[in-house]
């Protein structure tokens, strides 16, 4: 199971300093792929659509951004968010440094879960399909991770920082769920 199991990456969140005082007002005022509502959130949210992402922006000059599913796609939108800026005369003279905070992928395992019996025999197991159809699962080690486990064998994957961290904890989940007693359900195969 565990060399078929495979996560992609949907998406990552990453941070920035663009290391220069931001007028958020200005910025919604000038540019029209923004929203800005102050009395609700601080930061000014914009959206950029090649590659499909968006950044929230703050007076500070920190921006997260979010939506990429690789490094190269968040760099990418980090300096469309910088062009943008420089259209309204606002001159950013460093090279950001992105720093990622967490990864999100998704994949599939080659066994259906029985939810049930995981809740009761996993630690760090929460699942309460009244109000979600997924069992939340955390790991500790070898790295922190949040997965969403569902009976179909569809998983997500939280909370690392890169593609290795994530399969690292992958192998741990299949090694812990193969532990489990009446946990697994082999697939049937589609006539």
């Amino acid at each position: 199971m565990a060399k078929t199991a495979k996560l992609e990456v949907v998406n990552m969140v990453v941070t920035t300093d663009l290391k220069h005082k931001l007028n958020l007002e200005t910025i919604a005022s000038k540019l029209s792929n923004t929203e800005y509502n102050p009395e609700q959130f601080p930061g000014l949210v914009i959206r950029i659509k090649d590659p499909k992402t968006s950044a929230l922006l703050f007076s500070s000059g920190k921006v997260v951004c979010t939506g990429a599913r690789s490094i190269v796609y968040a760099e990418k939108s980090v300096q469309k968010i910088i062009n943008f800026l420089k259209k309204i005369d606002i001159e950013i003279t460093v090279k950001p440094k992105l720093k990622v905070q967490n990864f999100v992928g998704s994949g599939e395992l080659n066994f259906n879960l029985n939810l049930n019996v995981l809740a009761i025999k996993l630690r760090n197991s929460d699942y309460e399909p009244e109000q979600f159809p997924g069992l939340v699962y955390k790991i500790k080690t070898p790295f922190y991770a949040s997965f969403l486990l569902f009976s179909n064998g569809k998983i997500v994957c939280t909370g690392t920082k890169n593609e290795e961290e994530m399969d690292k904890c992958l192998e741990q989940l299949v090694k812990n769920l193969k532990k489990i007693d009446g946990g697994l359900k082999r697939k049937r195969k589609k006539r």
